[in-house]
């Protein structure tokens, strides 16, 4: 055969294969076929392995479906995982409305805690942790004097913080150690989401500022950062200056109590987030709650002046169990 005729057939035969070979419906057309073709197949559908582009195939099916379930307003979500979102009800039935909280996180608080208790500062580690403190505090009570509402909500996203940072620190030793941490980890954690829900119920009857909300950027920067130090330097001193910190909490609300009672701040109902979470009476009002969110702080007070005393006689807090569900 000669070289002119080979080139003929050649071009002939790239002619007929190229529609097989460049279709964009590469996949469909060759599906039942072998040989050449098939090199291509995994170029075409390469896309497709992606769980970020859906197969065009299956868009009609997982097209986002609205609809009312349970007496609620859903969106439907279009996942690859298929993790269903859950249905949470209440016990008469009636839809859970939180997703930031569950049933089972709900509690009474005990309000019967001594408000007024108060750990003596007795050798040079209290007595600069509680001077510490009162530094801390007189910038804020001048700052706020007795715009309680604000107040509360700054005080929140700094007692949120140090529940946080402990039971990641001790997170981290127990992976390091390869040791249990007696529950410490948890009761840490659970003050700090505890803290956090305060704030979440101060939200719903006072809306911050823009320079308060700045305020928290810098406080809570230089808080975290500081308390990390501190733990690590010293776990010990760090529970300490959170004991001293919940107690100006402790009496800060006492403040609010009686300016409630002296009718200078308003007596206003409660707000439906706190009623479920601490399981207050419908009727409840905002004293009802200043109440309650005291007595959280007063036990956040114990349990971190007892972490200090733990360790400050030579134990370790994996060594004694932790007073889980100790609100």
């Amino acid at each position: 055969m000669s070289r002119g005729a080979a080139v003929k057939m050649s071009g002939s035969f790239l002619r007929q294969l190229k529609p097989t070979l460049f279709s964009p419906n590469l996949t469909s057309g060759i599906s039942g076929t072998r040989g050449i073709g098939m090199i291509w197949s995994p170029v075409a559908e390469a896309r497709n392995w992606s769980t970020l582009a859906p197969n065009p195939s299956q868009k009609e099916e997982e097209k986002p479906s609205s609809g009312k379930s349970s007496g609620q307003d859903t969106k439907g979500i279009v996942s690859y995982w298929g993790v269903p979102p859950s249905r949470i009800t209440k016990e008469d039935g009636t839809p859970w409305r939180w997703n930031c909280f569950r049933p089972w996180e709900t509690y009474q608080a005990d309000t019967s805690i001594d408000v007024n208790k108060h750990h003596k500062a007795q050798n040079l580690m209290d007595k600069f942790a509680f001077w510490t403190v009162q530094a801390l505090k007189y910038p804020t009570y001048l700052f706020f004097q007795r715009r309680h509402m604000c107040h509360a909500m700054l005080l929140e996203t700094v007692a949120a913080v140090p529940g946080m940072v402990g039971g990641m620190l001790l997170h981290c030793k127990s992976l390091r150690r390869f040791e249990h941490s007696g529950g410490w980890i948890k009761a840490l954690l659970e003050e700090a989401e505890n803290e956090r829900m305060h704030l979440m119920t101060f939200l719903e009857l006072s809306k911050p500022q823009w320079y308060e909300r700045a305020l928290v950027f810098i406080v809570q920067g230089l808080f975290f950062n500081g308390y990390f130090l501190a733990y690590v330097a010293s776990p010990k001193l760090a529970h300490r200056i959170t004991g001293y910190l919940e107690e100006e909490a402790v009496n800060s609300y006492t403040e609010f109590l009686k300016d409630l009672e002296k009718g200078l701040v308003e007596n206003s109902p409660a707000p439906a987030i706190a009623i479920d979470y601490w399981r207050l009476p419908p009727d409840s009002t905002l004293k009802d709650v200043v109440t309650v969110i005291r007595a959280d702080e007063a036990h956040h007070r114990d349990l971190n002046h007892f972490a200090s005393d733990i360790q400050c006689q030579g134990h370790e807090l994996k060594d004694y169990p932790a007073p889980l569900g100790y609100h």
